[in-house]
């Protein structure tokens, strides 16, 4: 039978322990919104970590200045640039991992406090049975699992435990320590994220120092930019459908007419490498990071080619909506502000708003092949520009409500949408 006081002083650990140690909670007397309050708690703190690193002004000088020291020759460029991708992107994925590994440990916390909550009068008993060979538990113990540990130990050590609950006992001790574990783990899964954050800041600063390195190298005056972007937008509000816009584009649009013509160009010129070397082996690499044209058919380049973004497919090329419409192409679940490289290389024929597909970037990728990339929330390339596979071009939202392509799509996160056009 429990006095008064251990029956206190039982309740108010198991509330700590259920709210995750927060004194704010302490007084509450229902575990469930107390658990629910402190994983709101968790999640906030979670949010709070992930949240862009802001980097010094002492950094951000340091790199401006590695960015400086580049060699400005365009091979040395793209390279930095693609390298910066894939760090910006492994970085991502990394993080994502980490996210997922947090979130499995939160779970199995809250299922632990939940058991440990229904075993407050276990927890009664033990610290009675101290307070009889007189061991009165530290005040610690109201606020750290730890501490409520060491005194079940204790307990079950000394012999203050009798018989008939040395069974819970003993359960009650495993819980705990597991919890201790549990703790402990979250602990390092977010220091570990705090540090990858740091470093995913660093990374997407040197991508946009080299972006506005590789904007200073393009020929085309600004005021011919302007006009042509002008005239891009007018045709994608004229046109009826994708391939109405690519066609549109093509045929009335300087930049992109003339990122055509040096596709086609270089169609022809590798379809007639090719029938110098019919029996070639398959590629092992897309080209040298200063090529002008892909040095590879685009449909000879499957298996070399890279994800745009990292992220988690939503929906499949084929596979239906909700609506029953088929899917052209697949939807990607990816991080907010996630970086977005081009899935092969080409030729920029269109960068901005289209209908329901909110920002859209085709790349003419030469022999009849286009590819489509939409909802994003920043495009880094131009009109006319050729850009190598891997290269950073554009930019992801942060979380709201998304769609793209089909528009179906509702997220919590940004969802990217790719697809692979033949003759339009």
């Amino acid at each position: 039978m429990l006095d008064l006081g251990s029956r206190w002083t039982a309740g108010l650990l198991l509330a700590v322990m259920v709210a995750a140690g927060s004194p704010a909670f302490a007084v509450s007397e229902d575990p469930a919104e107390m658990a629910k309050a402190a994983r709101a708690a968790r999640q906030a703190e979670l949010e709070q970590v992930t949240r862009d690193m802001a980097l010094t002004d002492d950094r951000l000088a340091e790199l401006r200045a590695e960015i400086e020291a580049l060699d400005k020759d365009r091979g040395t460029l793209n390279q930095a640039l693609i390298d910066a991708g894939k760090r910006v992107q492994a970085m991502e994925k990394q993080i994502g991992k980490t996210e997922t590994r947090i979130n499995a440990l939160v779970s199995s916390e809250d299922a632990l406090r939940a058991s440990l909550a229904e075993q407050r009068d276990v927890l009664g008993e033990v610290l009675a049975a101290l307070q009889r060979i007189g061991r009165r538990p530290p005040p610690a113990i109201l606020v750290r699992p730890e501490d409520a540990l060491a005194s079940v130990r204790s307990a079950i050590l000394l012999g203050a435990v009798v018989p008939d609950l040395r069974k819970a006992a003993d359960k009650l001790s495993a819980e705990l320590g597991q919890l201790v574990s549990l703790k402990n783990e979250l602990a390092r899964e977010r220091d570990r994220m705090q540090n990858d954050m740091e470093s995913l800041a660093e990374d997407r600063a040197r991508t946009e120092f080299l972006i506005a390195e590789r904007q200073k190298q393009r020929d085309s005056s600004a005021a011919q930019l302007a006009e042509q972007e002008r005239r891009a937008t007018a045709l994608a509000e004229q046109a009826t459908s994708l391939k109405d816009l690519i066609a549109r584009m093509e045929k009335e649009v300087a930049a992109a007419a003339r990122a055509k013509a040096e596709a086609d160009a270089a169609a022809a010129k590798r379809k007639e490498a090719a029938e110098i070397a019919k029996n070639r082996t398959p590629p092992k690499s897309l080209g040298e990071s200063d090529r002008l044209a892909p040095a590879v058919a685009f449909a000879d380049a499957r298996g070399l080619l890279p994800l745009p973004a990292s992220g988690k497919i939503t929906r499949g090329y084929g596979e239906f909506d909700s609506l029953g419409n088929r899917s052209e192409g697949i939807s990607v679940a990816t991080r907010p502000n996630a970086q977005v490289n081009a899935p092969s290389d080409g030729w920029v024929v269109y960068a901005g708003p289209f209908r329901s597909y909110g920002k859209l970037l085709i790349i003419n990728a030469g022999d009849g092949y286009h590819v489509l990339l939409a909802g994003m929330d920043q495009i880094n390339v131009q009109l006319g520009q050729f850009v190598l596979a891997g290269e950073p071009v554009a930019m992801m939202a942060s979380p709201k409500l998304a769609s793209a392509g089909d528009v179906d799509i509702v997220s919590t996160q940004p969802v990217l949408y790719i697809e692979f056009r033949k003759d339009g």
